[in-house]
């Protein structure tokens, strides 16, 4: 049975299927042709493939050349300190410089502090000292009295001199010596020109060391009057040892 537009009712029926068309000769045939495309399109993309690779290959020396030139122009501007990496030299002698900073800055160090410790003991060294001075002035008081010649006073004065001579005490302050106001200390100045001398020394001066530890105190005289006054000393003392022997 057929339908207006020509169309068997069941087309699906063998009874209205086309023995022509349905043929296993016909079947084979459209087989063939569909591998015969799908080979054709196979070779054509094989073919497209090799070109594209046999390009590229043309290519690839002077892109890989170009890439070279690129890569050596940006490593010839770096700078490699300012690119961080480490300048061992360089490093050496900043390190070397530090140290030898160091060791001077320990070697100031070291000889300040040896000087401060060097000053507390002479401080405290001249402080003691300071306060034996009265016994060593009674004790030349003593001596100018003839009191020392012999005895035990003579004996205690001699060995406290000896104590404080290895302490470097030394006693300054002679009749006749250059007036010095840094370590003289003036009474009375009875000179009358500009050079000036020890008249009369009325106490001694004593240092420790280079440390000034007490100034002597003196009358101020010309080196004329102190010359006269030593002479009459000494004669003062030559004509009281004739009395005594």
């Amino acid at each position: 049975m057929t339908q207006f537009n020509g169309m068997p009712d069941n087309p699906g029926d063998p009874d209205n299927t086309d023995p022509e068309a349905t043929s296993a000769d016909r079947a084979e045939e459209a087989a063939a042709e569909a591998a015969d495309a799908q080979s054709a399109a196979g070779a054509e993309a094989q073919a497209d493939a090799e070109a594209d690779a046999a390009e590229e290959a043309v290519l690839d020396p002077t892109l890989e050349a170009d890439v070279d030139e690129a890569l050596a122009d940006v490593e010839g501007d770096v700078d490699p300190e300012a690119a961080g990496e480490p300048n061992l030299e360089a490093q050496l002698a900043e390190r070397t410089e530090d140290l030898q900073r160091l060791n001077a800055e320990y070697t100031n160090y070291r000889r300040r502090t040896e000087r401060e410790r060097q000053g507390v003991i002479d401080n405290a060294k001249a402080q003691v000292i300071a306060q034996l001075l009265p016994i060593l002035d009674d004790l030349e008081l003593a001596r100018q009295h003839g009191d020392l010649e012999d005895g035990p006073l003579k004996s205690m004065a001699d060995k406290l001199n000896n104590v404080l001579q290895g302490q470097k005490l030394a006693a300054f302050g002679e009749e006749g010596d250059a007036f010095d106001p840094e370590i003289h200390e003036a009474v009375q100045d009875l000179s009358s020109g500009d050079e000036k001398v020890l008249g009369t020394v009325l106490r001694r001066g004593y240092r420790v060391g280079d440390r000034l530890v007490r100034n002597a105190m003196v009358i101020i005289a010309d080196p004329s009057d102190s010359s006269a006054s030593t002479d009459e000393a000494d004669g003062g003392a030559d004509s009281h040892g004739s009395e005594q022997s």
